[in-house]
């Protein structure tokens, strides 16, 4: 069965990450390379590939790349994918998406877990990246936020999650159980330097209060609960290192339990 589904790849310079992706994505119908200038081939890794390749040059507004997507892309279906160029779908998560609508999907949109591969080892323990990226694109929308003029700001929607489109009640959400795979770190350099922009921004964002109201009630609670504790750097270490048992994963899981703690004090200093 292919899957009757619209996947969106954003790229900017991903000719070497992008062939992992999309060699993974071969059960779906419908698959986009929306990509912002990149220079390094991966037009011809996309269109190698069979994805359709779709230029973008961000205005400086919004909408940003995202909702830009779901406003400008020639969809076959109503349902859409977001999957990042670092992310692998796995077997069991095609698998799952096709039972799914072999039975028919009984939500508006679901959430995906992401596993990261830190020091070359697939964490199976610890904090796990969760999106709502998987929906029926007549229900949601990516909000507006005031952040236009944050340093660290960029072309794509920051860190929070669509939500329904204005005027549109019973949204129903759901939750799948398998991942994906998450190559987020495979150049360390890139990681600290991406992840110095998202503190950058996330600080601004946190100092004007700016941050859109989440989907999920009872994640929009716990985001806020977070964001007014002192020492978020030691929480966010106990919260993936104990709570959720990152020191099963060893030495990897101990390193990257250490760069969440780090990733907030980013914060803490960018404010």
């Amino acid at each position: 069965m292919i899957l009757p589904v619209s996947v969106i790849v954003m790229t900017r310079n991903e000719a070497m990450r992008l062939p992992r992706c999309l060699a993974a994505l071969k059960g779906f119908s419908q698959i986009f390379v929306v990509d912002s200038g990149s220079t390094d081939g991966t037009q011809a890794v996309a269109q190698r590939h069979g994805a359709t390749f779709v230029p973008y040059v961000w205005d400086g507004r919004y909408p940003k790349k995202k909702q830009w997507c779901l406003d400008r892309l020639p969809f076959s279906h109503d349902w859409v994918f977001y999957v990042d160029a670092d992310e692998v779908v796995s077997p069991e998560l095609t698998e799952e998406l096709r039972a799914l609508f072999f039975a028919g999907p009984g939500n508006d949109g679901y959430f995906i877990a992401g596993q990261m591969v830190w020091q070359g080892r697939v964490l199976k323990h610890g904090m796990h990246n969760n999106k709502l990226c998987f929906f029926n694109r007549h229900k949601f929308v990516y909000p507006v936020v005031v952040d236009l003029d944050l340093p660290g700001m960029g072309e794509v929607e920051g860190h929070y999650q669509p939500v329904p489109v204005p005027g549109r009640a019973g949204v129903r959400l759901g939750r799948l159980s398998a991942m994906m795979t998450h190559y987020g770190a495979d150049d360390p350099a890139e990681w600290l330097e991406r992840h110095r922009r998202y503190a950058s921004w996330e600080a601004g964002m946190n100092a004007r209060q700016s941050w859109p109201g989440d989907v999920c009630r009872r994640r929009q609670a716990f985001k806020r609960v977070f964001r007014a504790l002192p020492r978020r750097d030691l929480a966010a270490f106990l919260y993936a290192y104990l709570w959720k048992r990152g020191f099963l994963d060893g030495r990897a899981g101990l390193d990257y339990a250490r760069k969440r703690a780090a990733y907030y004090r980013m914060i803490e200093n960018a404010a």
